[in-house]
């Protein structure tokens, strides 16, 4: 017997989540919408509660995007389970349109038109329906840790795209302390860690803390240089002395100049293949 498909929305204005639920009824009468969520953190909790097939998220939310829930979901979900599609809801233009495509992410643009929303169904349900065969056919453990990486690059590939910024580099961050203001060097950074309200500014022998968001700060800086390997860490990547990967398949980076290890999380550890 073929089960039916479940989905998930994440979409802060109630009006248009009212009208997405309303055409995917119309358009694909089988799924069930297993829950609205109004904002990221809500999405990203519920989703990992529910574990549904579909995701639709919206770009722009209160607390975190739609983007940061689905790379906490993905860093989150059981590893014997295939990741639920992604569908992005957006009203980006067309030059951040060209990532979603290069990284194979589907989405539709806001206001959400029946047409182009039809598209999207009909790749859901090919997808849906391969995923059944898939269901009733022995699948190795390596093809769903490769289906599960895949998936993974290319999230964090449309991560990176949309991060990217086109001003010049961050050069200086200013970190209080006490009465003085120190100017701390970007090149002096070995990594920042988010802590509570707080971002922790580290160097080879000093630790600062400034108020700036990670998620504010990271499209300031060099992607090529400052590497995110956790939701609120980014390392500078020729602070990496090495790699090594423990018992339970977790990564873990030593730094040259820093005693401590930094976890990697499964997001960002295709980041880290021998070459």
């Amino acid at each position: 017997m073929t089960s039916s498909p479940r989905a998930l929305i994440a979409e802060d204005e109630p009006l248009l989540a009212q009208a997405l639920q309303q055409m995917l009824a119309q358009q694909w009468p089988a799924l069930q919408i297993q829950c609205v969520a109004a904002d990221g953190i809500s999405a990203a909790s519920q989703a990992l509660a529910l574990q549904p097939d579909v995701l639709f998220l919206d770009i722009r939310m209160p607390g975190q995007s739609g983007l940061e829930a689905a790379a906490e979901i993905a860093d989150s979900w059981p590893d014997q389970l295939p990741l639920p599609a992604i569908v992005f809801v957006t009203a980006y233009d067309q030059y951040a349109l060209a990532a979603f495509e290069a990284c194979a992410m589907d989405y539709v643009l806001k206001p959400v038109q029946g047409p182009r929303l039809q598209q999207t169904v009909r790749r859901l349900q090919s997808w849906w329906g391969q995923r059944q065969q898939e269901a009733h056919a022995p699948i190795s453990a390596a093809d769903t840790a490769h289906s599960l990486q895949t998936q993974l690059a290319q999230l964090l590939a449309l991560q990176q795209q949309l991060q990217t910024t086109q001003a010049a580099p961050l050069q200086i961050i200013q970190a209080s302390v006490g009465s003085q203001i120190h100017m701390v060097r970007v090149q002096d950074i070995l990594y920042l860690e988010a802590a509570d309200k707080y971002l922790r500014v580290l160097t080879a022998s000093q630790e600062y803390l400034i108020r700036t968001p990670l998620k504010d700060l990271l499209p300031q800086l060099d992607a090529r240089q400052f590497w995110q390997i956790h939701r609120g860490t980014v390392v500078r990547a020729d602070a990496i002395a090495s790699v090594q990967r423990d018992d339970a398949a977790r990564l873990w980076l030593q730094l040259r100049e820093r005693p401590e290890k930094l976890a990697v999380s499964r997001l960002y550890a295709t980041r880290f293949r021998a070459m």
